[in-house]
């Protein structure tokens, strides 16, 4: 961009959205976010609603359209504003509104470029967005086909992921190995201005496979030393 960008709607309430909105409020810009349903979905949720609350109150707050998705962008002046129109749920009804902006970022997950591929007519079958489901060890539902990283329905999206899978398919299939890749312990971490790292199974998810009566939960907090510092 040649220009500032000035006040900002970011769509979206992935680990990109919330990132990109932290650093831009943090840049002195106004900044809003628009969340169809819930902040960092496959994250623990306990954790998420503290990031949302942190930037909320944070020095240059960021603002939170919730429950709120677009309908409409309109640029009426090639150089001016860009009117967004949406639909927000209030209660049990939709209102629509409208507010200007200079920039409007969009950051909504991605679908797999897979159509072209045409392995449709080898039999694969896809799901809405794209992606396939897999077996444990990457399979298809064609024995001789497997997929690998972002392309799997269901799992992580990221890189180290897909090359640590592929290293161990690799070694199953030509060298007489047997390890299957682990995607439930993997470490991430989302650089929110309240940072967030995490490894494993989230609170949720936890109940979900093992059932809550099986499962204890510990908390602690504390206050990092830098936030002690005086600047």
């Amino acid at each position: 961009m040649k220009t500032t960008p000035g006040k900002t709607l970011v769509v979206g309430a992935s680990y990109v959205a919330l990132e990109c909105a932290g650093f831009l409020a943090a840049l002195g810009y106004d900044t809003s976010v628009m969340v169809r349903s819930i902040l960092l979905r496959g994250f623990d949720q306990d954790m998420a609603k503290r990031i949302g609350e942190h930037m909320e109150t944070a020095h240059n707050p960021v603002k939170f359209i919730n429950s709120a998705t677009p309908s409409k962008l309109e640029k009426p002046d090639p150089n001016g504003k860009i009117l967004v129109t949406y639909e927000q749920a209030m209660d049990e009804m939709k209102e629509t509104k409208t507010e200007e902006f200079d920039t409007v970022l969009f950051a909504i997950g991605r679908y797999a470029v897979t159509e072209k591929v045409n392995l449709a007519n080898a039999g694969v079958t896809f799901e809405k967005n794209g992606k396939i489901k897999c077996a444990n060890d990457e399979q298809t539902n064609i024995d001789n086909i497997y997929a690998l990283g972002d392309v799997i329905y269901g799992k992580l999206e990221l890189t180290p992921v897909a090359i640590k899978a592929g290293a161990l398919l690799s070694k199953r299939l030509f060298g007489g190995e047997t390890e299957l890749m682990d995607y439930d312990n993997v470490a991430t971490t989302v650089f929110t201005p309240l940072e967030y790292g995490c490894c494993g199974l989230t609170e949720q998810e936890a109940q979900e496979r093992f059932g809550a009566d099986n499962i204890s939960t510990y908390h602690t907090e504390f206050k990092p030393l830098e936030w002690s510092y005086d600047k």
